[in-house]
């Protein structure tokens, strides 16, 4: 089944055919983003959380949540024991959202696929959950969250199957940077919710 068939606002972000656009619909939906997702099941920050859990050391700072939306892994990550936790996304909305729950040590406006004002090797450890998905970002995001991770630090993934069949894959695959060390059976990621597509996490290193 297609992404296209999902309505109401998580079908108007996936049709998105711009960043501002993307931005100014999180906005819109940032208030009511946590209980609707929350009825449709939605399974990729706690495997997310799981898979950093199993390869980051518990205490390692800092890790960086890239799109974290209104911060339900913040919350997560700092019960799991990581103790400095950043959080970065394209809407001001959901970062609002996010502020309010004071998981986060720093939060950024920022958008993926582009360069990230962040110091080279910076992170301990980089999760990135629903954000390389239809009409978000693609393997043009890829190259700037291993730029800032640390050598031998860990990125997670959740990478819809049509984005990973599209390239990012490939793309992986010619990185001489990062090594895959886990990748999940695919999963559907609301199943709650009609329409939506397989999905898969993986887990690279950065060498």
């Amino acid at each position: 089944m297609s992404d296209n068939r999902h309505l109401g606002h998580l079908g108007a972000v996936y049709s998105a055919k711009a960043e501002e656009e993307v931005a100014a619909l999180y906005d819109d939906w940032a208030a009511t983003y946590d209980g609707e997702m929350a009825v449709a099941g939605y399974r990729h920050p706690s495997i997310g959380a799981a898979l950093l859990a199993r390869y980051l050391a518990i205490g390692s700072a800092p890790v960086l949540d890239a799109g974290c939306g209104t911060g339900l892994l913040g919350q997560w990550l700092a019960i799991l024991g990581y103790p400095e936790v950043d959080g970065l996304d394209i809407s001001p909305g959901m970062l609002a959202v996010a502020q309010k729950k004071e998981a986060y040590a720093r939060l950024y406006c920022l958008a993926l696929g582009k360069t990230l004002p962040i110091e080279e090797q910076h992170y301990a450890g980089v999760i990135s959950t629903g954000v390389f998905t239809t009409g978000h970002v693609g393997p043009e995001g890829l190259d700037e969250l291993i730029r800032i991770c640390r050598p031998g630090g860990v990125i997670v993934l959740t990478v819809k199957m049509a984005v990973w069949d599209a390239g990012f894959a490939a793309r992986i695959g010619e990185l001489e940077s990062v090594e895959i060390v886990e990748q999940t059976a695919t999963y559907v990621s609301m199943p709650g919710e009609a329409g939506t597509s397989p999905s898969l996490a993986v887990v690279l290193r950065r060498m």
